[in-house]
């Protein structure tokens, strides 16, 4: 039973329209409807974003019971495309049994992809605790406390050097899991794209190990986004709103008619080249105004993959940088996915956050069918 009145639980029940008062279970309800199971294996995703996590664990047979994430932008993808509750709710504020109450199978995952700003940024020298640390540190006083026979998280790889992820995995331990850790490069699991991510997988069943990665080669760019119609930089494609390219300033327009795919503006003429370029800094980063390879993977999706001028995102041979919709591709979401409502205004910048910051669906895949074959091997 859910102890107390709090607020947070009260708004988890209405969530799922209960209308009785806040000491009912919510056991069971959450899975209500949900038929033709592969398995019992069930996850609560925290920190869920647009659902790339969710999407991959759904995809190997895992059953989602919920969603939690503060930002409201993060519902309609959640929703939409994964078809079970979104929670905007700041995960600081759930108390162990609300997460408890929101499972109702025999096999629980706790899954989640704390933000990463907070640790992208930081030195390995760094040694005091970071006020922005504790969203990591939530997620496993929940893991703590729910113990769930699963855990999962993903992070940047710099997380790994720092004090707190030696107290993380030992705090994990001691509660009772096997922790098996290790830096993945999504190109190895069938994403279109370099992006090296620290991946956890804790159980208390048993050592459980990392996904393996595919034999095949890694896919490439040519591969997610050739079959796309060609569009000019400022206009979009009428029949997918999302295959939509920034417009570039006359000056970015002739940067990028002379850019060659992977090569660097070193190459340029001294006139061409931007004030970046000129500093300390900017010459520690040749990716900056670059073309993507078409026959290798693309580099690192950020959150301003839409911009020209943010990393190596002009397009391979069209002269623009590449579309939300290429870079959702490049993440490996299907392009099925929903990322807002039909017929509403392209938001670039809400876009391309919730992609970006997205955990590529086939490496989520990949880690959801680790923890199923480590289930059924367990049981």
């Amino acid at each position: 039973m859910l102890a107390g009145c709090s607020e947070t639980r009260c708004r988890i029940h209405a969530h799922f329209d209960l209308r009785r008062d806040c000491g009912i279970q919510l056991r069971g309800r959450v899975s209500q409807g949900l038929t033709n199971l592969k398995n019992d294996i069930e996850a609560v995703d925290l920190f869920c974003g647009a659902a790339g996590l969710s999407w991959g664990l759904k995809k190997s047979g895992i059953t989602i019971a919920a969603g939690i994430d503060l930002d409201p932008a993060c519902q309609f993808p959640f929703e939409k495309n994964i078809g079970a509750p979104f929670l905007q709710l700041d995960v600081g504020s759930l108390s162990n049994e609300a997460v408890a109450e929101l499972f109702s199978s025999k096999v629980r995952v706790l899954a989640g992809c704390a933000p990463c700003q907070p640790f992208s940024g930081y030195t390995t020298r760094r040694r005091a605790i970071d006020p922005r640390w504790q969203l990591l540190l939530e997620f496993l006083r929940i893991a703590e406390g729910v113990k769930p026979e699963i855990v999962t998280l993903e992070n940047v790889p710099r997380l790994a050097h720092l004090p707190l992820w030696t107290t993380f995995v030992s705090r994990l331990e001691a509660a009772g899991y096997h922790v098996t850790w290790g830096i993945l490069d999504a190109a190895q699991y069938g994403v279109p794209q370099n992006r090296r991510r620290l991946v956890l997988l804790g159980s208390r069943f048993g050592k459980i190990d990392l996904p393996k990665a595919k034999k095949s080669t890694a896919p490439t760019v040519r591969s997610a986004i050739s079959g796309l119609r060609g569009i000019s930089a400022g206009k979009k494609n009428e029949n997918d709103p999302l295959h939509a390219a920034r417009a570039l300033t006359a000056r970015n327009l002739a940067r990028i008619r002379i850019a060659r795919p992977a090569g660097t503006w070193k190459e340029w003429p001294k006139h061409m080249r931007a004030a970046c370029h000129t500093s300390e800094k900017g010459r520690t980063y040749p990716s900056v105004y670059g073309r993507m390879s078409w026959d290798k993977p693309a580099p690192t999706i950020t959150t301003q993959f839409y911009g020209f001028g943010n990393g190596r995102f002009g397009h391979p041979d069209q002269d623009r940088a590449i579309t939300l919709r290429e870079g959702s591709l490049l993440q490996s979401f299907p392009k099925s996915f929903k990322f807002a409502e039909d017929g509403l205004r392209v938001n670039f910048r809400a876009i391309g956050r919730l992609i970006g910051n997205a955990v590529p669906p086939a490496l989520a895949q990949a880690i959801g069918k680790a923890i199923v074959d480590h289930v059924r091997q367990r049981r």
